[in-house]
């Protein structure tokens, strides 16, 4: 698919800033409320932003490495925990559905790959791209190039409906019982961080459970033989997936890359969640990011596009051990430390309130003039002594 997202014209940040510093405070006064109007403003490309029809997008998909006799101890939670939730989510029952009614937010739910006939519902867009889930990654790619480009691409076509009907905020969440690993790999070789610094407790292993989740997933990235790695790329253009000793020999998804990294380790959510961010992206919309698993969608958004970055709002720091590296790499700072480590997008509807203030105060606050306030002297600003 390609994309065709250009970072937000900077020739509005002087009228902005000016905007936003004649209000009746003094200047930061409202911290990063400040930074969050000035870059909704430069989104917009207006002095006057609006913020319409907000949505949250939850992309579920199930994992053939939970499936996989082998992947034992990748979660604490068995596979069919996934369609249990979606149907939580459709039921109105979950963290998500509660903080986003609070909030007036949408809520659209889709199956990306579950497997589990879920028939047709009124609710819930069916884009499934396999009835089983993904391959297991500890036994070779996760998903086929075709695969991955479809779930990519229906991903981008569910966000370009959303745009369509007036929304130009959304945020992201996901579910999918063991996608933090997918995540933790994902990470691994794109930002390049030491994978054990990259794998936590998910939904709630113990130590002992950490320890060999890290194992299984080492023993993954050991076999990834494609041209993406950290720090440096392979020489050559490796096109043969090796697996195990004596295994069969498996074309790799791709020859390299970021989409080889998330064909290979990623999830049918986690590849729709992609392809929804770089059409929101390129329809200049503003991207609230959840958590570990959304981020690392978002770094390979970023990788193959880096001005997708600019339109995003990092919602929160997960209690996840990884999000806090990927933050780091990505130079980014959320909204909220809440230690949060739930996914479903839930910190990005509870930190919608934020974005709803930053625009309002850069809208109905009174500058000094209109209120006739006296600003700040300029014997004030003189350095003492002058």
């Amino acid at each position: 698919m390609k994309f065709d997202i250009a970072p937000p014209d900077d020739a509005l940040r002087s009228a902005l800033q000016q905007k936003i510093d004649g209000k009746t405070k003094p200047h930061g006064a409202l911290g990063r409320l400040e930074a969050l109007a000035l870059q909704i403003g430069l989104i917009q490309q207006t002095l006057t932003p609006e913020l319409r029809q907000p949505h949250i997008l939850v992309c579920a998909g199930d994992h053939g490495a939970l499936a996989d006799p082998s992947g034992a101890g990748l979660s604490a939670y068995p596979q069919d925990v996934t369609w249990q939730m979606v149907e939580n989510f459709l039921a109105g029952g979950a963290a998500i559905n509660v903080f986003a009614r609070a909030n007036g937010i949408e809520l659209v739910v889709v199956d990306a790959g579950v497997a589990h006939d879920f028939g047709p519902r009124d609710n819930l867009v069916d884009a499934k791209v396999s009835p089983h889930g993904t391959a297991s990654y500890l036994e070779g790619p996760a998903m086929t190039a075709a695969q991955c480009e479809t779930a990519m691409a229906r991903g981008a076509q569910i966000v370009a409906d959303i745009h369509a009907c007036g929304c130009n905020v959304i945020g992201f969440g996901e579910m999918g019982i063991g996608n933090t690993a997918s995540a933790s790999l994902i990470t691994h070789f794109l930002a390049g961080i030491p994978l054990g610094d990259c794998v936590g407790r998910g939904t709630g292993l113990d130590d002992a459970g950490v320890s060999r989740k890290l194992t299984l997933l080492k023993g993954a990235a050991d076999l990834y033989r494609g041209d993406y790695a950290p720090h440096k790329k392979h020489a050559g253009p490796p096109q043969v997936f090796l697996g195990p000793p004596g295994g069969e020999r498996r074309e790799a998804a791709f020859s390299g890359g970021a989409l080889s990294v998330l064909a290979h380790f990623g999830g049918f959510e986690i590849a729709m969640l992609t392809g929804g961010m770089l059409a929101a992206a390129e329809r200049k919309m503003l991207l609230l990011i959840d958590g570990f698993i959304v981020t690392s969608a978002l770094l390979v958004a970023a990788t193959l596009h880096p001005a997708t970055l600019q339109y995003g709002v990092f919602s929160h720091r997960s209690q996840e051990r990884g999000h806090r590296l990927q933050l780091e790499h990505l130079g980014a700072r959320p909204l909220l430390d809440m230690d949060l480590r739930l996914g479903e997008g839930t910190g990005a509807a509870l930190a919608w309130p934020l974005l709803r203030a930053a625009a309002a105060f850069l809208n109905e606050m009174a500058s000094f003039e209109s209120a006739g306030v006296s600003g700040q002297s300029e014997q004030a600003d003189a350095a003492p002594g002058s």
